[in-house]
């Protein structure tokens, strides 16, 4: 369960095109052990796409199920650096999305797939809705 779930994270987090397309992505890749590299790229990118999705719902772009979904999947990946986390998730609420070492505004990623923020959000809302009917019930 927890790998589809990482696997869906990492799809939704490369909706907003800011991230690099990988050329071989295993089927269901395996949930990044705690204290690793890539457990902290994967909390930093969550708790980015957290505060992403915050500055969707704040300018009305999307309701608030989304970033409840983001908040519970956060609870189910190794935690990472606090301070980092906060950091990536402040800029996420600005409305700039880093993942893998990249940063790219939500404006920015919009204009280069020729559309715009708003219906980015709306992707990352369907995409988050999508896994919060695959997450385990409360």
């Amino acid at each position: 369960m927890h790998s589809k779930i990482y696997l869906a994270a990492v799809a939704a987090l490369m909706l907003t095109g800011a991230a690099q397309a990988q050329t071989a992505t295993p089927a269901t890749p395996a949930m990044p052990e705690a204290g690793t590299p890539e457990a902290e790229m994967l909390y930093q990118s969550a708790r980015n796409q957290l505060g992403v999705l915050k500055h969707c719902n704040e300018q009305g772009f999307i309701g608030e199920e989304a970033v409840a979904t983001q908040t519970k999947l956060l609870g189910m990946i190794p935690a990472g650096d606090v301070a980092l986390g906060d950091a990536a998730e402040q800029k996420g609420a600005g409305g700039t999305v880093v993942s893998m070492g990249t940063e790219l505004t939500l404006e920015d990623g919009a204009k280069q797939q020729s559309t715009t923020p708003e219906a980015m959000c709306k992707q990352m809302e369907t995409a988050m809705a999508q896994l919060a009917s695959q997450l385990p019930a409360e």
